[in-house]
């Protein structure tokens, strides 16, 4: 197994298309998106896995078997300690099936409310799979450490990143550059970590 010539990104997510189109910048392979006519007929996916790996290979799968074409595609969360290692990989429903990140995040700070700081402990994750039209899969698996802050900061990012702060840093994710945060989030080191995997096989 190679790098196959065109992969699909099997997301909607706009966020993430972008995110993934700096950090894969370097794979010698043309991408396309749903978006894409190529793309047309793609099937919506539902995240209905238990795991983060679950749920990649769900969408990974489909696009692949559905359209023919390689696809990659990820799950990721949050987990904090106080709250057992939730929300998981139910970040994104935290609040609810339709919540929007600024609900989510809401959800967090309410259900962390009374914590100290030191018992703020989180992680995100993130497992990145590759699926080809044959049924092969490749996947990895990452995190990046750090603590949940008790106010939102900064403007970039999504999800959790304006309240969560990476080990090493005195700023939250929200608030580093594209560059920096890419070097040491989650989903920079499991996709580098799948290129590796790619280009070893």
């Amino acid at each position: 197994m190679t790098f196959p010539p065109r992969v699909v990104l099997a997301t909607r997510n706009e966020h993430k298309i972008r995110e993934l189109g700096r950090i894969c910048a370097d794979w010698p392979v043309t991408w396309l998106t749903l978006a894409d006519a190529e793309a047309a007929g793609a099937p919506e996916v539902e995240e209905t896995g238990v795991t983060y790996l679950e749920n990649a290979l769900l969408k990974a799968a489909a696009i692949a078997e559905a359209l023919g074409l390689p696809a990659i595609a990820d799950d990721s969360g949050i987990e904090v300690d106080a709250l057992g290692g939730g929300p998981g990989p139910r970040s994104a429903r935290f609040a609810g099936e339709d919540a929007t990140d600024a609900e989510n995040l809401r959800a967090l700070l309410h259900a962390l409310k009374g914590v100290p700081t030191g018992g703020r402990t989180a992680r995100y994750r993130c497992v990145a799979a590759v699926a080809f039209p044959g049924g092969s899969v490749l996947h990895a698996e990452a995190v990046c450490e750090g603590v949940i802050v008790g106010r939102p900061s900064g403007e970039r990012g999504f999800g959790y990143d304006p309240v969560f702060l990476p080990a090493g840093w005195d700023v939250t994710m929200a608030s580093l550059t594209d560059e920096q945060k890419d070097r040491i989030s989650h989903r920079g080191r499991a996709f580098r970590a799948l290129r590796g995997l790619l280009a070893a096989d």
